[in-house]
């Protein structure tokens, strides 16, 4: 048993060297020195440093030299990744250059910076911003926007906030990214974003999927959230309370811990009756179903019904750029 017990414990550290080497030579790779070369032979010099202490664990001579030396080594390559800061000073790409942020006083929430722009095509537009001051005694509620382009699994989900007269302020997390620099999954694992809040008019944030996405198309879908307004106004604020600490303190986003989906979750937190957290939020195209399972949407249709009513691609491309755009491709979601 005691011989069971070595090995066994020679395998789990053989793993956790490997993990660790792996991410090592990622982190690396992806956030190394900017010279390629030697980036890249960083992260295969630390590849075959933590190959080399994995077998050395099987090799009692040589297992304590070689597992100091890999934490020694270990301990600079953390050292130098949490060093890595994030910036709100770079060259951003001209949808994500211009922070928001909002003023409160009392009940009135004056949002700055609120993007329309006039697209032409998903890259072709001319930007704009606009501020707004919105009464949070006229926050009605609040509608969750999933938008598909990749199978049922995955969406990018936002939130938008409904005000009395047919307002909504729409409020996408995503990652701020700099000129030239296109979005990789692996990549948001690393430092290599900016986490950012696209306060945006509906004509923006959701036509722009629904009119002008083509590579891949985006399928979008609009759910109505059931809940007191109260909860509504505690998600907002909170919202708003995270879009202001971003303009002061940038952070990193993450693929798995913060992202659109995970981070919508986290800002529901301000609520005593928020939902449990479910590989449905992982899974983030699965979120409108694990609403409707809570009840937290309109369950007095079958979902399947609910989602073909929620679909909104057709109502944007008629509304185009139309003023009363929200209220466009909402007629049909109630019936």
């Amino acid at each position: 048993m005691r011989r069971g017990a070595v090995v066994a414990g020679q395998g789990l550290l053989g793993l956790l060297l490997v993990g660790t080497g792996a991410w090592g030579a990622l982190a690396l790779t992806y956030s190394g020195p900017r010279d390629e070369a030697l980036r890249t032979a960083l992260a295969a010099g630390w590849a075959l440093a933590s190959l080399a202490a994995s077998v050395a664990v099987a090799m009692p001579r040589w297992r304590r030299r070689a597992l100091g030396a890999y934490v020694a080594l270990f301990a600079v390559l953390l050292a130098w990744w949490l060093g890595i800061e994030p910036s709100n000073q770079r060259d951003w790409q001209r949808d994500v250059a211009v922070l928001p942020y909002a003023d409160i006083d009392g009940d009135l929430v004056t949002v700055h910076n609120i993007r329309d722009f006039d697209y032409r095509s998903e890259t072709d537009y001319t930007p704009a911003y606009y501020d707004k001051r919105f009464d949070l005694r006229k926050l009605q509620g609040v509608d969750l926007v999933a938008s598909y382009w990749m199978g049922p699994a995955i969406a990018h989900t936002f939130l938008s906030f409904a005000f009395e007269g047919g307002e909504h302020l729409a409020i996408s997390i995503e990652t701020r990214k700099e000129a030239g620099e296109g979005y990789s999954t692996i990549k948001g694992f690393f430092r290599q974003y900016e986490l950012y809040y696209v306060v945006a008019d509906e004509r923006d944030v959701i036509r722009l999927r629904t009119n002008f996405r083509r590579d891949p198309p985006e399928d979008v879908y609009v759910y109505r959230v059931r809940g007191p307004a109260e909860n509504a106004r505690r998600v907002f604020l909170e919202y708003v309370k995270n879009m202001n600490s971003l303009n002061a303190r940038p952070e990193f986003y993450n693929t798995l811990t913060s992202n659109c989906t995970i981070d919508i979750w986290a800002n529901t937190l301000v609520n005593v009756e928020h939902l449990p957290f479910s590989w449905k939020i992982l899974a983030s195209g699965y979120v409108p179903q694990y609403l409707y399972e809570a009840g937290r949407l309109d369950t007095s249709v079958p979902f399947d019904e609910l989602k073909r009513r929620a679909h909104v691609n057709a109502r944007a491309q008629a509304a185009g750029a139309a003023a009363d755009f929200s209220h466009r491709i909402r007629e049909d979601i109630g019936k």
